[in-house]
């Protein structure tokens, strides 16, 4: 899947740029303590291949400002690991824009486009022509590296960040963890990686965790709970002391808190995780 990033801000219309970018990754980039006889993939991005709609264009060379597109495609040595995350990118970029709409689940290159086409037209109707700041989306997978685990498996680790911006105090970033098993060819998602009926024992686990990152931001969990609750987030990842689960902003905590990582330590999951995600002894 071909890509290329679109920034005709100060240009002159029909002016495309394209950018690319390349990492050749082999061995345990991430995780050495974890890791032996690492496999190797090549992992690259390459910006999506798209052009403003001719009135957007037009309307951008006339205010001198337009909206700021950067998405990237992952383009690996590996099909299906391209096919599974990109889709995943193009349904971050088909649910960027706020709308009361029911969250969508398309996931084609086409309904992409047209996400970002309504996203940049979007800027030309809601701002003033004084206005000299831009709408923003940015989407970027990355390949984080691998583990190897207790039965001596292969785990590639991706993240995709994300940045939405259409005024305000601030824009809104994100990032997601994908986890992927190569022999299988499938993504691992936290039901995978639990033992049967251990939901319950991960979930304490993770309340233990937040508890203590609520007494490190200095806060009363107690008082602290009231506007900011625990839950389990899904968005998880591997890593050489444990399993690390991302936040979004005000899932947990106010934005200025970022986006809170919590970590539960390797020695605390045996019993709850499936032998080959735990390290071996």
């Amino acid at each position: 899947m071909v890509s290329a990033f679109l920034n005709t801000a100060n240009k002159a219309k029909r002016d495309v740029v394209r950018l690319f970018s390349l990492t050749f990754v082999t061995g345990g980039l991430l995780f050495a303590s974890l890791a032996a006889n690492a496999s190797t993939l090549i992992s690259s991005t390459e910006y999506i291949d798209y052009e403003f709609p001719d009135s957007v264009q037009e309307q951008c060379y006339e205010k001198n400002n337009c909206p700021q597109i950067k998405v990237k495609y992952l383009k690996t040595n590996q099909d299906w690991l391209n096919d599974i995350v990109n889709k995943r990118v193009n349904n971050i970029v088909i649910n960027s824009k706020m709308s009361e709409s029911p969250v969508s689940n398309a996931t084609d290159d086409k309904a992409a486009k047209l996400a970002i086409d309504d996203f940049a037209q979007s800027q030309m109707i809601d701002l003033p022509d004084e206005v000299q700041w831009s709408y923003s989306l940015i989407v970027t997978p990355e390949y984080l590296g691998h583990v190897k685990l207790g039965q001596g498996e292969d785990l590639e680790l991706f993240e995709i960040s994300s940045y939405v911006f259409t005024g305000g105090a601030h824009g809104m970033p994100s990032r997601e963890y994908l986890v992927f098993d190569p022999a299988s060819k499938q993504q691992i998602t936290l039901e995978d990686m639990l033992k049967p009926n251990q939901q319950a024992r991960f979930n304490a686990l993770a309340y233990d965790a937040y508890q203590s990152w609520v007494q490190s931001m200095d806060e009363d969990v107690k008082s602290y709970e009231q506007s900011w609750p625990f839950t389990l987030s899904h968005n998880i990842t591997l890593t050489d002391k444990g399993v690390d689960i991302r936040y979004q902003p005000y899932a947990i905590g106010p934005y200025a808190y970022g986006m809170p990582v919590l970590t539960i330590a390797y020695d605390n999951l045996t019993g709850i995780l499936k032998p080959r995600f735990l390290p071996s002894i």
